[in-house]
């Protein structure tokens, strides 16, 4: 363009023809000169903005290309991590062809992915679940599958998928033959073990059976035989003979126990007891074997308790005579106390003793089944060791915890806690209680075991209570002050107790302390000047009713249960009652007869079930029916439950009485206890039966006998 402004400016000046004005010229091509240089800016400011641009794309490009290799490594990643955890992926469209598969599937099912994909290939499938539908449509199930790699267990869960195509089904199966086959073995291990377990129980009341009845003779014919003129050795061998026995029922009956509780069959029977009598009837059933061993034995229950109570007695009273039989085994001196305290919203039980103690470390071995805390007082104490553990197992059943306190020495002491709510009606006391509010009680034993425990009874009534240990101090302080009662522990001596009562002859209430087998030592003692006397262990009745001046009938009103029963004075006692007893052993069915026998009353022995049933049809038939049945359960021709209910589908139909019938067996189960009570019976007496409890049988069954008539 310069050079055309310039060649026109040369050529207008030089041809003479032209009109040339060399001003406008300069104006017009500056013009166009600056509207050049415009143009030009304009270009290179495009040039400029496209180098820009083109920078810009380039950088996205590249950003492009680095989230896509990401993504593609993502994708990877994700994908190795599939097929790392072994799960079958396959997703299905809404034909049911296969859209996709990862490599487990395409492996289980043999096949390649290009094979698969498009078909409707599936897995066979051996045996499936019942299916479960989520709240957000997910399907889970499991399949036992025929896969290349054989039978397995796949766990699936199904759900549906967006994609571009449309909507699949996309299918995640895990397998889980392992935890299958597994928890099929725990069954199948659980099964057997059920299995064993009741085979071991029905073995357990089996051998429990066979070893009861010969056990029944043994016991039962000692008993008989130690009411014969015997020598006193032939006596000793006798009553070795009876204690024996007597060990060895205890040994199957803490088995049977335990057995139990293994078994997770320990059931509670909650209903209202008399705590105070519980207690007492405890320590006098154990009170003979302490009294051999030359030990005191009492207890104490706070009079501020509630006397009747809500709970399982029978298993309080079970928890109770094992720590009391342990404390009495372990102790050589001193003696043995139970005691019941408020504590908090439950009550403290307790059974302290004067032993051989326990180490520290060995506290929580003994708890532990057929564990003592020495391995040598097996040996020397004998026992299996159970009586703890099963202690510890219903304690635990009944909301508590058994604990132990003790040291090498200094005894040991046993505790445990229930909350046992009060029974809503509570029974007036069969004894008034006294007053005792300023009165003075002197208490002379040798030992503190028991007499501290008759202290703190009489304190919680209301009296100043001083307890001493030896003669001489007991007499000096008889003379030096008045006492309004005096308690002399028989243990002190025949010449320290008459000492001491001609010491306190003026003192209105002087009252002897003795064991059961020094009664015969009562009218010398009376004759001596004691106004009365308690037979140790001393009930809390007992004791109110000497503190209250009515010491006639004190022991004979308050009998203890190894003491010979009381004749019995009225009618419906002394009535002869016709027994029929259903015992197919024979040296059983001699027993028996000769205890009723030897009781005044008509005993009938059978063999057989069925015969029980011709005997009982044929007595009321004739007019004479029996007055009592003992059925035992185990007979031949028909068992004892089937011959029952026989019996009262017979007196339904004839429109007859019930017959009092009652379960006399070998076999210690709750089962054939209620089985025995379903089928009609009136109760359940165990083998080997005592004396007493048929004694006290034959009393009822004869009053109730007496009122029908």
């Amino acid at each position: 363009m310069s050079f055309a402004t310039a060649f026109g400016f040369l050529a207008a000046s030089i041809n003479p023809q032209v009109r040339y004005n060399p001003h406008a010229f300069a104006v017009g091509a500056a013009a166009l000169f600056g509207a050049a240089c415009g143009v030009i800016g304009l270009l290179v400011s495009a040039l400029r903005t496209m180098l820009k641009e083109r920078r810009d794309l380039r950088r996205r490009v590249e950003e492009l290309e680095d989230r896509n290799w990401e993504l593609g490594e993502a994708e990877e990643r994700a994908r190795g991590l599939l097929e790392a955890q072994g799960d079958l992926i396959v997703r299905r469209d809404a034909a049911q062809r296969i859209a996709y598969a990862n490599d487990v599937f395409c492996r289980m099912s043999g096949r390649m992915r290009e094979e698969l994909l498009g078909s409707a290939f599936a897995l066979p499938s051996i045996e499936q679940s019942d299916t479960t539908v989520l709240p957000d449509g997910t399907r889970i199930y499991d399949q036992k599958l025929a896969t290349a790699e054989g039978d397995r267990w796949i766990a699936w869960r199904e759900a549906m998928v967006r994609v571009p195509e449309g909507t699949q089904v996309q299918a995640v199966g895990r397998d889980v033959t392992d935890r299958v086959e597994a928890q099929r073995a725990l069954s199948n291990a659980r099964d057997q073990a059920e299995a064993a377990n009741r085979a071991k129980s029905g073995f357990l009341a089996m051998i429990s059976h066979e070893i009861r009845t010969p056990l029944t003779g043994i016991l039962g014919m000692s008993d008989l035989l130690l009411d014969t003129a015997l020598t006193p050795e032939q006596a000793t061998y006798v009553d070795a003979v009876k204690t024996s026995g007597q060990l060895l029922l205890e040994l199957i009956d803490e088995i049977l126990d335990f057995s139990k509780i293994e078994a997770g069959r320990l059931d509670l029977d909650v209903r209202a007891f008399d705590l105070i009598a519980m207690i007492e009837e405890t320590v006098e059933l154990m009170a003979p074997r302490a009294q051999q061993r030359k030990l005191e034995i009492g207890s104490h229950v706070d009079s501020g308790l509630p006397q009747w109570l809500m709970g399982d007695a029978a298993r309080l009273r079970q928890i109770l005579l094992n720590l009391v039989s342990n404390a009495v085994k372990f102790t050589e001196r001193g003696g043995i106390a139970i005691t019941v305290e408020q504590c908090g919203d439950g009550y403290q039980f307790q059974v302290r003793d004067t032993g051989i103690g326990i180490p520290a470390s060995e506290q929580s071995r003994i708890f532990q089944e057929f564990e003592q805390a020495d391995t040598g007082l097996s040996r020397r104490f004998g026992g299996t060791g159970l009586g703890l553990a099963i202690s510890k197992r219903i304690v635990e059943r009944m909301g508590g915890r058994l604990t132990v306190q003790s040291s090498p020495g200094a005894g040991s002491t046993f505790s445990f806690r229930l909350a046992l709510p009060a029974a809503g009606e509570q029974h007036a006391a069969n004894v008034p209680l006294p007053a005792l509010a300023g009165a003075d009680v002197l208490i002379v034993a040798p030992t503190e075991a028991s007499a501290s425990l008759i202290a703190r009874q009489l304190t919680d009534w209301g009296a100043r209570t001083c307890l001493l240990g030896d003669e001489q101090s007991a007499r000096s302080l008889l003379s030096e002050r008045p006492w309004n009662a005096v308690l002399v522990d028989f243990a002190m001596g025949r010449h320290a107790c008459e000492q001491l009562i001609r010491a306190a002859c003026a003192i209105e209430r002087r009252i002897v302390l003795l064991t059961p087998a020094e009664r015969d030592e009562i009218a010398t003692l009376r004759q001596a000047g004691f106004s009365g006397y308690l037979i140790k262990p001393v009930r809390r009745d007992s004791l109110a009713m000497q503190m209250l001046g009515e010491a006639g009938s004190v022991d004979e009103a308050y009998q203890h249960p190894w003491a010979p029963a009381p004749a019995a004075t009225s009618d419906a006692a002394k009535r002869r009652l016709a027994v029929l007893v259903a015992e197919d052993n024979e040296i059983n069915a001699l027993l028996v007869h000769s205890l009723l026998t030897r009781l005044g009353h008509r005993p009938t022995i059978v063999r057989s079930g069925q015969a029980a049933f011709d005997a009982c049809s044929g007595a009321q038939a004739a007019g004479t029916p029996y007055d009592l049945l003992l059925m035992d359960l185990r007979m031949p021709e028909g068992d004892g439950i089937e011959t029952v209910r026989r019996i009262r589908a017979m007196e339904a139909e004839r429109d007859r009485p019930p017959l009092a019938i009652f379960a006399l067996t070998a076999s210690a189960y709750d089962e054939d206890r209620t089985a025995s009570l379903a089928a009609g019976m009136d109760g359940f007496l165990v083998k080997p039966l005592e004396r007493r409890t048929l004694v006290d049988l034959l009393a009822r069954v004869g009053a109730a006998s007496s009122l029908a008539a």
